[in-house]
């Protein structure tokens, strides 16, 4: 049962009994019981905490500055940059579904952080190297230091180095964090509430690490050199992984309760409710009172109990699915609307290092006579608001809100939801009406066709919307994470880590499709389009007001679906 038995044997298949005063469905890299004084709990949730605060360290060096590097480096144009950097994007935060169902099915959480850590460090290196490659500087244009002619291999070793570090973080992001709250028993009323608590802390991490990344490394990258500022990620991943594997014996292990996938029965429930439509209602009634139906059951999803139904006799024979599995199957089901209603608040997430950093760069962004900062240094103040907020939220309006609503948590999962979800409209509102005050200031004083020269407004007027955009995470993102790891079944939460992923990774490819149609729609005909190469001529204004307009018809639709959901542990929310 151990891990280290063999290929096909490990701890997350073990079907070792529990014994009196072990942690509930865990057991050790042995496959062997386990106390609770003894593993799990902080001690090895801090593992996890360690190795994601060095990977989210790598993906925000790789994400904060990509478009610097397209438009500066490789000399795309602002528009294809975009476009490039959410397309990247949206596909990493996508390949955590495959990742989470691999995991989940076949490799086990341990295994398939230990793979893809190692595909991590492998696209990082690619990535250092087409960036140092002698041959470059043979193209390197000395006057504006940008490549007038990339080599195609360069370039093709450059993406394919990117979207190998998409499919690594599709194994890592869903697993790591899953495998963190794994290490707290949800049976134990103290470790429960901790396990609340990690998700907070876990966050705090996150982007205390994200923000020390935009600060240091957007300076290396634009001051330095690109290969210094891709290198350094490739060694703390290194370093990283070596953090993991130090954890081994302390860790818990789940255990694999039923030998059929989580996802063959859940798919199964699905074709033996289409398979049996025919049937009466009365036939139906009848299973329902056999099985004892829930009242979750009578009261959502009513087409899946037709999955209780044996096949009719002159059909082929087909599996009859149990109550517990149609409740599987629901608990599922009624994570969509949630999902659905979410994606605005993920394309507004996304601007933050698109056009927030080319806003950026056409200010003022003087520190001190002789030294300007990175227009991307400015997603610091992101990470700064969730390092300073979630205490906040954690010793301070938890207790505050938990006297008034008696909930561990203060609020319900999709209550906090809700409330980035306002927040990050009223971000998008903030916006606007710096980039509104960015252009007058550009007219006013002549520039408005000199984008080359930078306007004398200074750059710390754009902090309130990083700062708003921070502490709208704060609620929707940690929401997000628990609420998609606690109300999945417990064999799926990893994919209920890669549905939470997900949300942020088909947001960035809307945006860049949202961007794609628009400036189709504004552009051409000698036309400047809403996002012309010459921010002093375009309109971010207007798609700012755009997306705040839909973060409001998106909330309203949110309100209406979070009213109606039915939790699946009511008295753990």
């Amino acid at each position: 049962m151990a891990i280290s038995v063999s290929n096909n044997s490990y701890a997350e298949e073990s079907q070792t009994p529990l014994l009196e005063g072990t942690a509930a469905g865990a057991v050790d890299y042995k496959g062997n019981p386990v106390l609770r004084a003894n593993s799990g709990g902080w001690r090895s949730a801090s593992f996890m905490i360690g190795v994601e605060v060095a990977e989210r360290f790598s993906y925000f060096g790789i994400s904060c500055n990509l478009i610097t590097y397209l438009t500066e480096q490789l000399g795309q144009s602002t528009v294809t940059a975009a476009e490039n950097v959410n397309a990247w994007s949206g596909t990493a935060q996508l390949m955590p579904l495959l990742g989470a169902s691999i995991a989940d099915s076949f490799l086990g959480r341990y295994r398939t952080i230990v793979i893809a850590t190692l595909i991590y460090i492998l696209g990082l290196g690619l990535l250092t190297l087409s960036a140092v490659l002698p041959s470059l500087a043979d193209y390197v244009d000395t006057n504006n230091k940008s490549m007038s002619c990339c080599p195609k291999l360069i370039v093709i070793l450059f993406f394919f180095s990117l979207y190998l570090v998409a499919v690594a973080q599709g194994g890592h992001k869903p697993c790591i964090q899953a495998f963190g709250a794994d290490q707290f028993d949800g049976e134990d009323p103290k470790e429960r509430n901790a396990k609340s608590s990690f998700f907070n802390w876990w966050f705090l991490g996150v982007c205390g690490s994200a923000a020390v990344t935009v600060l240091a490394l957007s300076y290396i990258q634009d001051n330095l050199s690109w290969g210094l500022g891709f290198g350094i990620p490739c060694i703390l991943m290194i370093i990283a992984l070596v953090i993991f594997l130090l954890g081994t014996r302390t860790y818990r292990y789940c255990i694999k309760r039923d030998e059929t996938s989580p996802f063959v029965r859940i798919s199964g429930v699905f074709v033996a409710a289409v398979r049996n439509c025919h049937s009466t209602r009365s036939r139906i009634a009848i299973e329902e009172e056999a099985c004892g139906t829930s009242r979750h059951s009578s009261e959502q999803f009513k087409f899946l109990n037709k999955a209780l139904l044996s096949p009719d006799h002159h059909k082929e024979e087909g599996k009859v699915y149990t109550i517990s599995e149609v409740e599987e199957a629901k608990a599922v089901l009624r994570l969509f609307p949630i999902w659905a209603t979410s994606l605005v608040c993920a394309i507004v997430y996304a601007q933050a290092s698109t056009f927030f950093t080319k806003q950026g760069a056409t200010l003022d962004r003087t520190l001190f006579p002789g030294f300007k900062i990175p227009a991307a240094s400015l997603q610091l103040f992101i990470g700064l608001a969730i390092v300073l907020f979630i205490p906040v939220y954690d010793r301070i309006f938890v207790p505050i809100a938990r006297a008034f609503t008696t909930k561990p948590s203060g609020i319900t999962m999709l209550q906090r939801v809700g409330i980035g979800m306002l927040l990050s409209a009223t971000c998008m509102v903030v916006a606007a009406l710096v980039e509104m005050k960015r252009l007058n200031t550009a007219k006013e004083l002549g520039l408005v066709d000199r984008p080359n020269v930078t306007i004398p407004m200074s750059v710390w007027w754009l902090v309130p919307q990083y700062v708003l955009s921070g502490i709208a995470d704060v609620f929707t993102l940690v929401g997000l994470q628990e609420f998609f790891y606690d109300q999945v079944p417990t064999e799926l939460r990893s994919v209920g880590i890669a549905l939470y992923q997900s949300i942020l990774g088909l947001g960035s490819l809307l945006s860049s499709l949202l961007v794609s149609i628009i400036e189709e729609a504004t552009g051409g005909c000698g036309r400047y389009s809403w996002f012309s190469n010459n921010l002093n001529r375009a309109h971010l204004d207007y798609f700012y007001w755009l997306l705040a307009g839909l973060s409001v018809v998106a909330f309203a639709a949110y309100l209406y679906f979070a009213k109606s959901y039915i939790y699946k542990r009511p008295s753990t929310v």
